[in-house]
């Protein structure tokens, strides 16, 4: 196949402050790829342009002209880049264009002098003629190729035309012109010889230069690298020029936008927010606020930048909007030059008619505040806090809890006569591990309140039900410091009681946890609720499982049936002899062996969504795991 033909600048030619009008840059001659910051891609439908050379032979050092124009007539075109490349392998460019018409020609160097012709300026052309040298000593046939652009999202690459062939120079040659075509219904192009590049070029091209010649932040964290971000916010500093970059298209987002925080938290913070609308894009100063948390338009200079690109395709958002390099916005001064702020990058799928909504698609901060002149890798927030309040609480809830309430429902009359710490083996264990969760749960709800800084304003309601387990589980063991005697009257009330509050508080958990992996801050990839079905499958088929054998167990020993076995709640100092308390009740082996295998697999399922949490989001985890092997 022929080479694609480079579009950078033909692109960027429809609007008078796009970069580049004057034509494509030589940077653009190997990769031929398309390079515009919204990465637009190019129609492959039926192109309404002709390239058509006006003879089909001409000699070695002959002269021949090329016609570009349309089918039909009068449809105009903006930008263009042409060469002419050899049909065989390797493909070189061959050959020479003539600057026959400067004002509509533009002769760039790519592997030879004059070996690429190219636009001069965006105004509109319906047709146009270029002549061209064929190369002395050549003998074969060539292809000329172009990208042209009719309008600045509306271009086909890699246009072909008939086949030329060039004879040597003492040949013969036929006058004549070549037969006119329609054409084609998507526009094919032959192969061409990719750039040479020490390093993978992202497919995007707005990660081009990241960490080289611009500063690059996008969330998760690690997508700039393989770049692949679900919104990416790029700073680029030319003199006192302050040049953003924003993109977003996961989930269909209804905006972008990128703010500068003095303090990495939301509120009082500049923000230039890209939003479609009606066909197009457009951009907007607001500004953010706290009580409650949001963002408004009213009231903030709308002339602190000038929108340069945009473009909204397949749901996907870009612009490019130049910022002044010092600005006051709602009384506070931003001085880009001399200040440091940490970036807000955020996406959502919602918005007002003077504000964004809540960014439910993702959100970011940077680390630390920097000059946006640095064009090194933006670091992120540090999220070790809300990693160790997900795993604190799976930990807990999942792990020490579950384990704590089972033992002590169905254990009670197992490894009778073994004490631990001069108490009965179940609840020896049974106190461990429930203080175990209750230590972890306050530790939990601690460093997310560190995190965070204030009370969630997330409309999820994980929150509110982390603080009701919260609250519960803090009750539970000054509830039992204070439990009344077991002879006394009051104990079985106790014992309910304690029950309720144990269970209630565990189911409470669990369902916090489900909401927990819609939160878009955890990160927590989807197919993590499965996960947490089947241990709630597991968890009550061993509930089951335990229930039947001690319905069976009970039945032996001649005691009440109950399909709800809770003797201590009730306690009868005559209902057992002596010396049924000495041996363990029936069916010990069964239920050793039952929690043997829950206890095998609740951990394995803990250590699971442990590592979810701790390495989300667990995809890009994976991927730079995977990129760092194979380097």
């Amino acid at each position: 196949m022929l080479p694609l033909l480079c579009l950078a600048l033909v692109l960027s030619t429809l609007h008078s402050s796009n970069a580049l009008p004057n034509g494509a840059p030589t940077s653009v001659c190997d990769n031929m790829l398309p390079f515009h910051g919204g990465g637009i891609p190019a129609l492959t439908t039926k192109t309404p342009f002709l390239i058509t050379p006006q003879s089909s032979v001409i000699g070695s050092g002959q002269l021949l002209k090329i016609d570009i124009e349309s089918f039909p007539a009068n449809i105009v075109f903006k930008g263009y880049m042409i060469q002419a490349r050899s049909a065989d392998p390797p493909h070189n460019i061959v050959g020479r264009f003539e600057n026959s018409d400067a004002a509509a020609i533009k002769l760039i160097d790519c592997e030879a002098a004059g070996d690429t012709a190219t636009h001069t300026s965006t105004s509109p052309k319906q047709e146009l003629t270029l002549e061209w040298t064929a190369p002395d000593n050549f003998v074969g046939d060539v292809i000329f190729n172009a990208t042209i652009a009719q309008d600045y999202d509306k271009f086909w690459v890699g246009i072909p035309s008939e086949k030329v062939r060039v004879v040597a120079s003492s040949s013969t040659v036929a006058p004549g012109q070549t037969t006119r075509r329609t054409p084609a219904t998507t526009t094919t192009v032959p192969p061409y010889r990719p750039a040479q590049t020490s390093a993978p070029v992202a497919s995007d091209p707005i990660y081009n230069g990241c960490g080289e010649t611009k500063g690059c932040f996008g969330f998760p964290e690690g997508c700039v690298e393989s770049g692949n971000c679900r919104a990416v916010t790029t700073i680029t500093v030319l003199g006192n020029r302050y040049v953003f970059e924003m993109k977003a298209g996961h989930n269909r987002p209804a905006y972008v936008a990128v703010g500068l925080s003095n303090d990495a938290k939301m509120g009082d913070d500049s923000v230039i927010e890209c939003v479609p609308e009606q066909g197009t894009v457009n951009a907007y100063a607001s500004w953010t606020t706290v009580g409650p948390y949001g963002s408004t338009r009213l009231g903030v200079p709308q002339n602190i930048f000038s929108l340069v690109e945009k473009s909204h395709n397949d749901g996907t958002i870009y612009c490019k909007v130049e910022r002044d390099a010092v600005s006051t916005v709602k009384g506070q001064k931003f001085d880009l030059v001399n200040e440091k702020f940490h970036l807000l990058l955020a996406s959502g799928s919602s918005v007002e008619s003077t504000n964004v909504n809540y960014h439910d698609i993702g959100r970011h901060v940077s680390g630390s505040p920097q000059s946006l002149a640095e064009v090194g890798p933006v670091q992120g927030s540090s999220k070790l806090l809300l990693r160790l309040h997900g795993a604190f609480m799976i930990t807990a809830w999942i792990g020490t809890a579950s384990l704590g309430i089972l033992i002590a429902r169905y254990f009670r009359q197992t490894w009778v006569g073994s004490q631990m710490c001069g108490k009965d083996q179940w609840f020896a264990w049974h106190r461990f591990l429930m203080v175990l969760t209750w230590a972890l749960t306050v530790a939990g709800i601690v460093v997310i309140f560190v995190e965070i800084g204030g009370w969630s304003q997330v409309r999820n309601p994980h929150a509110i039900l982390g603080i009701v387990t919260t609250v519960l589980c803090f009750l539970q063991p000054i509830g039992a410091f204070f439990r009344p005697h077991p002879g006394s009257s009051k104990r079985p009330i106790f014992n309910w009681l304690h029950w309720l509050g144990g269970n209630l508080a565990h189911v409470i958990a669990i369902v916090a946890i489900f909401f927990a992996v819609q939160l878009q801050k955890a990160e927590l990839p989807d197919w993590m609720d499965f996960i947490l079905v089947a241990f709630v499958a597991f968890h009550v088929l061993m509930h089951l499982l335990l229930s039947i054998g001690g319905c069976v167990s009970e039945r032996r020993s001649s005691q009440r049936v109950t399909s709800f076995p809770m003797a201590d709640m009730t306690p009868s100092r005559n209902s057992m002899s002596s010396s049924e308390r000495k041996q363990d009740a029936a069916f010990s082996g069964f239920r050793k062996s039952m929690l043997f295998l829950y206890v095998l697999i609740v951990l394995g399922l803990v250590i699971a969504l442990v590592v979810i949490v701790v390495l989300a989001p667990i995809e890009t985890a994976y991927n730079n795991i995977k990129d760092q092997i194979m380097n």
